[in-house]
């Protein structure tokens, strides 16, 4: 169930609660990525020490390994991975993407083959929201297919089919929350197309998906502004794979609720983290002799107790320690940025907020970014799977 509370005059953005058997999530909320169960380095107590509400879980990856018969022996996915506080489980529809040269997708759902033992697997919409509902997730995704944004004919063809498989997951579905994801690259026509395609089936979310493939923030921008319009006001709105903290800002004044991102904890584990003013690489000499937290106006355990030299020492010496503090401070940072908007959305000073923010936090270069994504995303499959 998802309650607004407050909608800001000058914009789009909104405070709300979202009630789930597990507590309740206040939003807007960032959820880090635990797609194999554990958020990267954390244990549980730590998450919810940052101050991190829900945690994502991926059913591609919990399916492949351990595998329902564990999951389901230990009682399901919140005892075992000792998290009490609600989870949201993705349906593996990015996985399908970014690990297609082991798949094959057609009407009836995905054929691919483990990247782990190279085993052969059908992923049907039915399976996927009934393997999803035995792992006791609190939300549950349907399943989607997720092509590039910049391949206009499979941008069409995947419209057509997840609007299909959005109707079966629906007749399937039984217990807790489903969303649907709207997709449609960067066309507003395909976009419009599936969201009127998904408002005809009773879904609890919406979640705006196939960004962050490599187009420019300001096309990725442009899109989630109106994909936001073409959604009921009423649902939660949940933006997949955006976690950078001047795009969590920027969705929030367009109308999200929720974001999802793996970025935070990656770039953390490649010794980048934020700050006020912008990321900053620990591994940078300067830091050698700087006898200052990373980032002096945060509260996180990290900047609590250690310094930004020891934080270097930590990453040039490859000690493992470092990658759980960089983790740390870079999801206590996210988790008090959507405190911070959150209040001021509850007293009327988001707008202010907003400008004051991204007049001081200085984001990556937008074409080093781009190339970085770019890169990324053509070793995704690799990389997921070293993870």
């Amino acid at each position: 169930m998802f309650e607004i509370e407050k909608c800001c005059p000058q914009s789009k953005a909104r405070a709300g609660r979202i009630l789930t058997p597990h507590g309740e999530v206040p939003t807007p909320v960032f959820l880090p990525v635990g797609s194999k169960g554990p958020v990267k380095t954390l244990t549980p107590e730590e998450v919810r020490e940052i101050g991190l509400s829900m945690v994502l879980a991926n059913a591609y990856w919990l399916y492949l390994q351990p595998g329902m018969e564990v999951i389901q022996n230990m009682g399901g996915i919140h005892r075992f991975t000792s998290w009490e506080g609600p989870i949201l489980t993705d349906s593996g529809g990015y996985q399908i993407f970014s690990l297609s040269r082991l798949s094959r997708v057609n009407d009836e759902g995905v054929v691919f083959r483990s990247p782990i033992d190279g085993s052969k697997h059908l992923f049907t919409p039915e399976f996927s929201v009934e393997f999803q509902e035995e792992l006791g997730a609190d939300i549950i995704v349907a399943l989607d297919e997720c092509p590039a944004s910049f391949a206009p004919d499979e941008v069409r063809r995947a419209v057509d089919r997840t609007s299909q498989w959005a109707k079966r997951c629906c007749e399937i579905h039984k217990r807790g929350e489903i969303y649907g994801i709207m997709q449609g690259g960067l066309s507003l026509e395909l976009r419009e197309m599936s969201a009127l395609k998904l408002r005809e089936l009773p879904f609890d979310g919406y979640a705006i998906g196939g960004l962050c493939l490599g187009e420019t923030r300001e096309e990725m921008l442009s899109v989630v502004e109106r994909a936001a319009n073409f959604l009921p006001s009423e649902r939660p709105r949940h933006l997949m794979g955006v976690g950078s903290p001047e795009d969590i800002v920027k969705g929030v004044s367009l109308g999200i609720d929720i974001f999802d991102s793996a970025l935070p904890t990656r770039v953390a584990r490649n010794g980048s983290l934020f700050t006020m003013k912008g990321r900053r690489n620990i591994k940078n000499s300067c830091f050698r002799f700087c006898n200052q937290p990373i980032d002096p106006g945060c509260d996180c355990y990290t900047c609590c107790h250690f310094s930004a030299a020891f934080l270097h020492h930590l990453f040039k010496c490859r000690e493992t320690l470092g990658l759980r503090l960089a983790t740390i401070h870079n999801l206590r940072f996210i988790a008090r940025l959507t405190e911070k908007i959150r209040t001021s959305i509850l007293d009327d000073s988001f707008s202010s907020f907003k400008e004051e923010f991204l007049s001081s936090y200085h984001p990556t270069d937008e074409a080093i970014r781009l190339s970085q994504r770019r890169r990324w995303l053509s070793q995704a499959g690799a990389k997921m799977l070293n993870d």
